[in-house]
């Protein structure tokens, strides 16, 4: 059998050389072309706490925050420390019982309020904390008004580290996320813009972001993760594509254990530039989980920062407002590093390998680099070929878009959700949407990836039925 060759991986201009990974080009710095940041860090954000034995640290943020300011970062960009979200501003997306709940419970009251931990996902996972409540408003106002600064045109980039919690949903935690707020950022967004498109490059599946906009066609939604039955949270094949008005806007790029950074950047390449060029959306959000770099104690990638910021370097240099998020990442020094480093990309700085100095060196040590060797790498079960497949697929998706929506605008209401909610839907279209019944678990990891890769390739699943049905429940129409 003869396997074609294909341009994409090995000629594309997009291609990206691994000999620059540690030290990126500077770019043209244009007086004209630099671009307006906004750095958005909540204050004392990084002092809240998930548990003594808990992955998810929030220290981190303080950690990367030193660093922007040790590589004196904030004197090219304007520095905010924003006000909380509100109550109101929260239940623009999620269920009033729910906010309800995160405002009440505490450490101490917790145990009077067990009945509510099944309805509302609350536990191991998702810990109930000293001061959660604040915590979430925390990150959510900061991704709001980041979100406000792009849609006054006031900034063309706006980065908020302390956001991109993407497994919260509507009336649940999820995956150490509480208040889904890249959900309410991209409703802020909406009030103003007719498109949006949303990136996912955490190692987990941007789950409660797709689910959340899964019957909209305003809101393209494309995560590139790890993809297996045993594997959090489970979803993200590449039959989830939507449904209703929002079928075929939702686009996921599974991948195995160990994809290195040519394989990584070159397909992500691939895929995004067809897809912005195809859906032409207003701004983008870009979620910057760093738990997709080599090393990570989740994570099971081989990414190098220089790779990870390869991404926001791309999806950059299209020259669209952009609203920038954290997201998962669970060693603080390397999450740290990335962010910084993806601060000075944003910038457009090339930032030195040394680490300056500040209060938290010796996080860093014994290398004290941006940009340290990456040890203890992963086989990579991604083949050429597989990974080929996958593009082939995602491309061919890309052709039922039919170019970018048009949408009518009109005057923003107060009430933001009622301007979104969902219309009724007559006797036949709830028959369409019978819940998919495959059970995922009972499958193999490799036989997940090669049903989805070698399928039908349109949406659908073997059985006929759009997956994702479960969730639809829970999406909002825009």
């Amino acid at each position: 059998m003869t396997l074609t060759d294909y341009p994409t991986f090995s000629e594309s201009p997009f291609f990206f050389d691994r000999r620059s990974a540690s030290i990126p080009e500077q770019e043209d710095g244009l007086p004209h072309s630099t671009p307006r940041v906004a750095y958005y860090h909540p204050k004392n954000v990084g002092n809240y706490h998930y548990g003594e034995r808990h992955p998810m640290r929030p220290h981190r943020m303080e950690l990367t925050n030193q660093l922007v300011l040790g590589y004196k970062l904030h004197e090219k960009m304007t520095m905010h420390a924003p006000r909380k979200a509100t109550e109101q501003e929260l239940l623009e997306f999620h269920d009033s019982d729910y906010v309800d709940f995160l405002k009440r419970v505490t450490p101490k009251n917790a145990q009077n309020l067990t009945k509510d931990w099944t309805k509302f996902n609350v536990g191991d996972d998702c810990p109930i904390f000293y001061d959660l409540f604040s915590f979430c408003q925390q990150y959510a106002g900061a991704s709001l008004a980041a979100a406000r600064k792009l849609s006054s045109d006031s900034a063309d980039i706006a980065i908020n580290w302390s956001g991109g919690l993407h497994h919260a949903k509507k009336g649940e935690a999820s995956g150490f996320c509480y208040v889904n707020d890249i959900v309410l950022g991209i409703l802020e967004l909406l009030r103003y813009q007719p498109r949006v498109l949303y990136i996912d490059i955490d190692i987990h599946h941007g789950d409660g972001v797709q689910e959340a906009f899964y019957l909209s066609n305003r809101v393209l939604t494309v995560s590139f993760h790890k993809y297996s039955a045993d594997f959090f949270p489970g979803t993200g094949n590449l039959s989830e594509i939507g449904s209703d008005l929002g079928k075929y806007f939702s686009l996921n790029v599974p991948l195995q254990d160990g994809i290195d950074d040519e394989s990584y950047i070159s397909l992500f390449k691939s895929v995004m530039e067809p897809t912005i060029t195809t859906f032409r959306p207003s701004s983008i959000v870009l979620q910057c989980g760093a738990d997709s770099l080599g090393c990570d104690r989740l994570g099971t990638f081989n990414l190098s920062i220089a790779a990870h910021g390869e991404c926001v370097r791309f999806i950059k240099s299209f020259n669209l407002p952009l609203l920038v998020l954290g997201g998962g990442g669970y060693r603080q020094s390397s999450v740290a590093r990335c962010w910084a480093y993806e601060t000075g990309v944003c910038l457009g700085l090339n930032l030195p390998n040394d680490l300056p100095e500040t209060n938290y060196t010796e996080f860093f040590g014994p290398d004290y680099q941006l940009h340290p060797p990456l040890t203890g790498k992963i086989q990579n079960l991604n083949t050429r070929q597989s990974l080929e497949r996958i593009r082939m697929t995602i491309r061919e998706k890309l052709r039922y878009l039919g170019g970018a929506p048009s949408v009518q605008m009109q005057e923003i209401p107060n009430d933001l959700m009622g301007f979104l909610a969902s219309e009724e839907k007559d006797e036949n279209e709830l028959m369409e949407e019978e819940p998919e019944t495959r059970k995922e678990g009972k499958l193999k990891n490799g036989d997940l990836l090669e049903r989805e890769v070698n399928g039908l390739g349109n949406g659908e699943s073997l059985g006929g039925l759009p997956l994702g049905g479960m969730r639809r429940k829970t999406s909002v129409r825009i």
